[in-house]
């Protein structure tokens, strides 16, 4: 299989607009395709290799599961990788230690414009906020987000920024003791 593939999969972790970046080690970790079954002409320099099965990728901290899984190659290189299923999904640790999540009935990355299309009930997830839809189409390298305008509801929820924690509240004082009730005074007229 194509040496370029692990670096190539590993984008598909950026799929979230502003997220801190997918592990960046990652993508120096061997990757491993586990599926039922496996249809690949490794001598055809141009062609797809169709994983299917209970697909598992995983590389680093990237996992991928999906019904199966499509790499089509061209002049010997990875150009397109589709991931199906009810539903393919997407969990990858960021470098600053936050995890991201995505999921869709199908995902489709073009390696050479490093262009991700999120299609049938996707949803991604990160601690910054979350994004749903039908329909996401996301530039990993530009970090441009297109979703809706086909007809379909979007959904859009943007985490605060983390606030820093309100200084503690000064130590409540012990009660003072009651004051001794003073000696009633004698009433008027009264002798004493």
């Amino acid at each position: 299989m194509n040496r370029t593939l692990p670096a190539k999969l590993a984008l598909l972790a950026l799929l979230l607009p502003g997220v801190a970046l997918a592990k960046t080690s990652d993508r120096n970790q061997p990757m491993d395709l586990e599926a039922n079954s496996n249809d690949c002409n490794l001598t055809d320099d141009s062609g797809k290799c169709t994983f299917t099965g209970n697909v598992v990728i995983t590389q680093g901290t990237l996992v991928i599961h999906a019904a199966a899984a499509d790499l089509f190659r061209k002049n010997g290189e990875i150009d397109r990788v589709v991931l199906t299923g009810k539903q393919a999904t997407l969990e990858q640790e960021m470098d600053d230690g936050s995890k991201m999540n995505a999921r869709a009935n199908n995902m489709d990355y073009n390696v050479n414009s490093e262009v991700i299309i999120l299609t049938g009930n996707y949803k991604v997830e990160s601690p910054r906020g979350t994004n749903s839809g039908e329909k996401m189409t996301y530039n990993t390298r530009t970090g441009n987000m297109q979703s809706g305008g086909d007809g379909t509801r979007v959904r859009t929820v943007i985490q605060p920024k983390n606030k820093p924690a309100a200084p503690a509240s000064p130590a409540a004082k012990p009660a003072a003791a009651p004051a001794a009730k003073p000696a009633a005074a004698p009433a008027a007229g009264s002798k004493k």
